[in-house]
Order: structure tokens, then C-alpha cells, then sequence
């Protein structure tokens, strides 16, 4: 009765007209939708995301898979078959996979393969929450549920009355070992197969428990039968067997391990131990719930709601654990950098090209005791491998541009993160800075970078304008670093220097971001729509904003607030031209910016992300209301094509919880949120230190977009900008919205945030 319950709810929720108010949020995970963003494909993402049932930043995901071995889109929403559920640790298709493998009941005549076992299913019978998973597989007749830990996971099996009822266990195709204990009802093994690399002694090992007793056992290299209770081949999986009685129910209690056998086993019993399913089900709702309960919102639709809490969600995975308890407590991990066993933290799959800019500060500011745990895992990151990773997946992916690892560090301890070695991580910023590095690692085109003040366009070093005007962002951080940690002057200001490079790229004659050559022309011919080549996944109007720590100093170069303006303006009135020379199709950031309906305006990747905040600088913030509250409407909804391009690891979502909060943090390192428009009509923001901030905004609606007046404490409040150290003091900020917008609010020179050539 509970599921058919949380179905029909799911389903009406679903299907209602959004213009109605939600009801008092008491149990926030209800609210969450895991297939937002499930409807993509390879030339169109909707998020490009898979319903992960894990709890937040759990070791192990756990997904129903509709996609081949090996395919990123393992699960898509228009699919109408299952052929396994996959433990996944995957952070987008684009990086694809590491540590899965796959269970699946079936029933009938036994078969092995992907295609033999698959099932035809229906969104009518799936059940997809956070804690929860269920759907009714029709050829087998057998209905699957799946409730996790960080590490482990309970499976319940609903069987048709059989005598050929069976369990196939596949570890996919890179080298995978299965053994089957009957008399124990036990199966282990591992998996190796991975996406990115290379990877020394990489193993995903795993441990399942029947709690039938197993009747028959097969194992198969492919679809190769062979003999005995044990196999090591490329590709091995296992099948089990028994006979079943109608609406039986046979439980598996999983877990798994990138140490050991041994590791997975004591997981198993420390998070599972002899709980029931339904037990497991309700401690993993009740973490969800605790988690999602620092955000409490409150007067907005049903729509909203549902939206709000679907983007925390995804906002809640990435980096995962790659760390494991012992059986003494201690914490281990498996290092992806040196393929050996050690103590202390880790974590996985992120990329910081994408996170860096709003997910690391979400962290900070709601959830800094996990960060300080990421930080942690980053010291041994660079201890381990030499080099901090700029996309971890596990290890060091070759992907992206930028040495965004400094802003990740350096947010984190300016905001207050300590109990870590932020020595060693000033260090590895350092060296990161002043290095090339493998993999993506350091900083490609340092030499000239450092020598002339950016990357040549011709010089060989692809997406070179893209890589100054990140990397001289990167510098500011160190140097904001450098400064709290007191590090000397002498060294500071050589970072303080460098981040102004980004003005050797400006072309006074285009109000642009332009490539230069190394003898100091600027490259031609210059098309401002043209993709790639000197910039990353975007153009020029997408990138010329990449200033994030001296907004002010781009406003200079562009002749003045009132030019500045009009460039901004320009973004969202040009038509959705492009010019895809570079990569030889259109690319699906190119698709997703041209079928908006917003110009040039490109929110379905993340440099121009924080364009829309901008206004704020040159004194005219009801723009920023206006843009903010555009794009919350129509690129967000709680559905399956719920985003407007790649979610990314909850950069995406993370634009959207701080927009509805009604700030955002456009240069992460300054201790500065630029003020919105706030979405609801009370946000409670409970802060870790058990602190409350609470947004007011009683006559906030779709109409009531404008901020006319704010007070902070009681107190009038006309600055365009709140501090982050002043939130963590907890308060409460009411905001008073209306149809129109005040154009006297925010517009004096000191109402502006911060930037560091106006810097005291």
C-alpha cells in the first residue's frame, strides 16, 4: 500500500497543473524527481543524467540500466527495456563509467547475454526516489527493488511461481572475476572495467548474499558456458538459479569494495548488518531527508518545489566517496594515482571546469564538513600523484581546459574550511600554476602564459583565449590565498599581477575576447559566433564575460558602464547564429543554446552561467531580476527533459538552488553572493553551525520579480551583494518584491560588488 501510495503521488505530482501552491514541505525527498533530465541524447541533452538511488555522496550509485555495456546513456527514459541494474559510479556520459557491474532477475528459459536477459518495462509501474527504486520487469514477470547505503545496498526480488527463476550477476568485459559459495549463498568477484585512465590495480570488488538457497550455479565467459564454481576471464558473469512460488520474495544484500573482498564484506555488515529491506529503505529516506532539510522553502507552486528539491539532489553526488571504513574504524582508500591502499580521504568524479564556479560554493556555504572531508581527499590526491586532478574519474582525466583546482581550494579555506593541510594545497597550487602537467593537469601553454601574459592562438595549444582568461582567474585565487595564509608579498603579487591578463585578450575594436598570435596581432579572421578554436564548448560572447574577479576592470575596457550594458543586452537580442567549423557538426551545446530561444545566451553550458548576474556591476540590477527569473522559468522544470543541456555533476542544478535563494556566487574566492530575485515567498537556509538565514519574500510571484527594497536585519540594505561571512552569523533578509522594477536601488558606485582592481 505504501508504494502504490508513493506512485500515484509521483504521478500526480507529475500531471498536476504547476500554478498551484504547494503544501507545507514536511518530507522533502517526496518531492525530488530522479528521471529530471533522463530524456537525452547524444546530439541533444535534456541533463544527460540517470536516476542514481545512493544516499548524498555515497561510494556506490545504484541505476537501472537500458543502455548497452559500456554505453554512457545507460539509462535514457525513451528506452523500453531493462537488461540489468547497474552499480555506476558515473559522473556524465561524456566520462562514461568505473566500478559497475550489473544484477538482473529473470525468469524462463536461462539466458546470459545483455540482449537474452533484457526486459520490456513501463514509466507506468516505476517507482524512482533517491532511497527507493521499483519496477515490474513484464517478460520475467518479476518485480525489482533497491534500497542503499553509501556502500551496499539491499535488492528485493517479487518472482512469478517458476521452477526456472534465476539471478544474473554480469561483471562486464575488462577483465572481471566470479566465484559462487552455494552452500554460503554467496557469490564475490570484481569488475576492472573503466572508461578513463590508466589505472594501476584498479578492482571494483563485490560481495552479494542470497537469502535462498541457490539450486543451480553457472558461470560464463560472454556467453560461453563453462565448468566448475569459479572463473577468471575478459568477460565473466554468473547466473543462479532456484524455483519460486508465486508473489515469493527472494533478498540480496550487496556491497562493494575498490580494497578488497574482505573490505566489501565488512561494509556489508557495518551498514547493513541483518537490517531488513525495509528497514535499509527507511534509514536511507531518513538521511535524505536530513540532508535536504538545510534548505527549507516554503509559498512557491508545486512546480518550484518539485524543481528546488530535484536540482539539491543532483547536487549531492559529486565528488563521491572513494574512501572505506576497516574493520577498525580507520579510513582507507584505494588511490587512483598510485594504485595502492592508504589511509586517510578520497573522492571521485568531478570536474572542476564545471563545479568550481557555483557547486563548491553551495558547499561551503550549507555543507562545509563534507568539503573539508573533499579537501582532505585532495592532499592525498596530489601526495599520491604529484599533480591535483582537474576532472577526477576516477583519477586524472585528460578533459576540459583551466586550473580550476585553485579556485576549489582556495574557496574553501576563505570561507572558513580548516582541519585539513591547506599548506600542502597552497603548495600543490603552486606548482600547478607553473607546470604542464599530464592529463589535464597543471597548465598547457604555461610558458608563454607566464612570459607574455596568455596563450597564443598559434602556438598548437587548442582553446588558448579560454585557458588565459581561466587561468588569470585561477592566479586571483592563489593570490587570495597567498595572502590569508600570509605568504610574502613578493610572491603574492606575482599572482595579483598575472590575473590581470586577461586584459591582453580584449579587442577594443569588437568590445570582445579575442585570440591573439604570439607576436602580439590578434588572430584573423575573427568570427564572434564561432565555436571551439580559441575557446572551450562556446564562443567569444559566451567567454568575453570570464572575468569573474574584476568586472570592473571589463567594464573599463569596454568604454563605461552604459557600453557595458548594451554588450550585455546584446547576449540575449542577437539571433542564435554559430558557426561549427571547428568541430565539424553541431555540437549539442550549440543545439541546446540555438533552440532556447535566448539569443546567444547559452545556459546549457557554464561560461556564460553567470552572465546574467553581471548588471549588478554597472548599477542597473532590475536586469539581473529580470534575465534570472527568465531563465529559472523556462530552462528548469522537474520532468525528463528538466534542464537545458548537461546538468554536470550539479553545476547546472547548483545555478539553479542559489538563483532561487536569490544570490549567487559569481566570483567564488571574493566572499561575495550578487544578488537576484528570490523564488519563493520564504526560503530557511539552517546553516551547520545551527545558525538560521531566512529569506523573506511575502509578495514574491511570477509577476512580483522585482527586489524594490531589502533589509538585512531589520536594516535597509541597498548594496547589490551579501557576505559570506556576515550569512554564517545567520539573519534574516525580507525582500520586498514588486511588478516594477527600482531603478534607484543598487545604483550608486558602492552598491556594487566586489572586484579587484577596485580592491582597498
Amino acid at each position: 500500500m505504501k508504494k502504490s501510495f508513493l506512485f500515484l503521488s509521483s504521478i500526480l505530482l507529475a500531471t498536476t497543473t504547476f500554478a498551484q501552491q504547494a503544501p507545507k514541505i514536511t518530507d522533502p525527498v517526496e518531492w525530488i524527481n530522479p528521471l529530471m533530465g533522463t530524456q537525452s541524447k547524444y546530439d541533444l541533452s535534456n541533463g544527460n543524467t540517470y536516476p542514481a538511488i545512493a544516499l548524498p555522496w555515497g561510494m556506490n550509485f545504484w541505476t537501472p540500466q537500458t543502455g548497452k555495456m559500456g554505453d554512457g546513456w545507460q539509462y535514457t527514459y525513451d528506452a523500453y527495456k531493462i537488461n540489468g541494474f547497474k552499480q555506476t559510479h558515473q559522473p556524465s556520459p561524456w566520462m562514461n563509467d568505473y566500478g559497475q557491474f550489473a544484477i538482473m532477475p529473470a525468469t524462463g528459459k536461462l539466458k546470459v547475454t545483455q540482449n537474452g536477459r533484457q526486459s520490456w518495462f513501463s514509466h507506468k509501474t516505476e517507482i524512482a526516489k533517491p532511497y527507493y527504486y521499483s519496477v515490474y520487469l513484464a517478460d520475467h514477470d518479476v518485480t525489482t527493488e533497491i534500497t542503499p547505503t553509501e556502500r551496499s545496498a539491499q535488492f528485493r526480488f517479487t518472482y512469478p511461481k517458476s521452477d526456472s527463476s534465476f539471478i544474473v550477476i554480469d561483471a562486464f568485459d575488462k577483465g572481471s572475476y566470479i566465484k559462487v559459495l552455494r552452500g554460503e549463498g554467496k557469490i564475490v568477484g570484481y569488475s576492472t572495467k573503466y572508461a578513463r585512465g590508466p589505472l594501476k590495480n584498479f578492482k571494483n570488488y563485490f560481495v552479494i548474499y542470497v537469502d535462498k538457497p541457490i539450486a543451480l550455479s553457472q558461470l560464463y565467459s560472454d556467453s560461453t558456458l563453462n565448468d566448475g564454481s569459479e572463473l577468471t576471464a575478459k568477460h565473466v558473469s554468473a547466473i543462479i538459479g532456484f524455483k519460486t512460488a508465486k508473489g515469493e520474495k527472494v533478498h540480496l544484500r550487496v556491497a562493494s569494495s575498490f580494497i578488497s573482498i574482505e573490505q566489501a564484506d565488512i561494509s556489508l555488515q557495518r551498514e547493513v548488518g541483518k537490517d531488513s529491506f525495509d528497514a535499509t529503505e527507511a534509514k536511507a529516506k531518513a538521511t535524505w531527508n536530513k540532508t535536504l532539510s538545510r534548505l527549507a522553502v516554503e509559498g512557491g507552486t508545486v512546480d518550484q518545489t518539485r524543481t528546488f528539491y530535484s536540482c539539491l539532489y543532483r547536487m549531492l553526488f559529486f565528488p563521491n566517496k572513494m574512501y572505506e571504513v576497516d574493520a577498525k574504524g580507520q579510513i582507507m582508500h584505494w588511490s587512483a594515482q598510485d594504485g595502492t591502499v592508504k589511509p586517510g580521504y578520497k573522492f571521485a568524479g568531478t570536474g572542476f571546469w564545471d563545479t568550481f564556479r557555483a557547486l563548491y560554493p553551495f558547499l561551503n556555504l550549507v555543507y562545509p564538513a563534507i568539503n573539508k572531508e573533499m579537501q582532505a581527499g585532495l592532499v592525498n590526491d596530489y601526495k599520491e600523484g604529484g599533480w591535483l586532478p582537474e576532472w577526477s574519474s576516477p583519477g586524472y582525466s585528460d578533459v576540459m581546459v583551466g586550473n580550476n583546482s585553485a579556485s576549489v581550494v582556495s574557496d574553501a579555506y576563505l570561507k572558513g574550511g580548516r582541519g585539513y593541510d591547506i599548506n600542502t594545497l597552497y603548495e600543490a597550487l603552486t606548482h600547478g600554476a607553473n607546470n604542464d602537467g599530464p592529463r589535464a593537469t597543471g597548465r598547457d601553454g604555461v610558458d608563454y602564459y607566464n612570459s607574455l601574459g596568455y596563450v597564443p592562438y598559434d602556438v598548437k595549444i587548442n582553446e588558448n583565449a579560454a585557458r588565459t582568461l581561466e587561468y588569470a582567474y585561477d592566479d586571483f585565487t592563489i593570490y587570495k590565498l597567498g595572502k590569508a595564509l600570509g605568504r610574502p608579498t613578493a610572491e603574492t603579487d606575482v599572482y595579483k599581477q598575472r590575473s590581470m591578463n586577461y586584459k591582453n585578450l580584449f579587442d577594443p575594436q569588437t568590445g570582445l575576447m579575442r585570440g591573439k598570435n604570439k607576436d602580439g596581432k590578434f588572430q584573423t579572421p575573427f568570427n564572434p559566433f564561432k565555436w571551439g578554436d580559441a575557446f572551450t564548448e562556446g564562443n567569444s560572447w559566451h567567454y568575453t564575460w570570464s572575468v569573474f574577479h574584476d568586472i570592473n576592470g571589463l567594464i573599463s575596457l569596454m568604454g563605461g558602464k552604459e557600453k557595458f550594458v548594451t554588450k550585455l543586452d546584446s547576449v540575449w537580442s542577437l539571433p542564435p547564429v554559430f558557426d561549427d567549423s571547428y568541430y565539424g557538426e553541431v555540437i549539442h551545446e550549440i543545439r541546446e543554446m540555438q533552440i532556447a530561444g535566448m539569443g546567444q545566451y547559452a545556459h546549457g553550458n557554464q561560461p556564460i552561467q553567470h552572465m546574467p548576474y553581471l548588471y549588478n556591476y554597472a548599477g542597473q540590477p532590475w536586469k539581473t531580476q529580470t534575465h534570472v527569473r527568465d531563465v529559472m522559468n523556462k530552462l528548469y522544470k522537474a520532468t525528463p527533459d528538466g534542464y537545458c543541456g548537461d546538468e554536470d555533476n550539479g553545476q547546472t542544478s547548483a545555478w539553479y538552488v542559489f538563483s532561487a535563494m536569490g544570490f549567487y556566487p559569481v566570483c567564488p574566492s571574493s566572499g561575495q553572493y550578487v544578488l537576484g530575485t528570490p523564488l519563493f515567498k520564504k526560503l530557511t537556509l539552517t546553516l551547520e553551525n545551527g545558525k538560521k538565514v531566512i529569506i523573506n519574500a511575502p509578495t514574491n510571484s511570477d509577476a512580483n520579480r522585482y527586489v524594490s527594497a531589502l533589509t538585512v536585519n531589520g536594516k535597509a540594505y541597498d548594496y547589490n551583494w551579501l557576505s559570506h561571512a556576515a550569512l554564517l552569523n545567520g539573519g534574516v533578509l525580507n525582500f520586498s518584491m514588486s511588478a516594477t522594477p527600482n531603478k534607484a536601488r543598487g545604483i550608486k558606485a558602492e552598491d556594487v560588488p566586489y572586484s579587484l582592481s577596485t580592491e582597498k
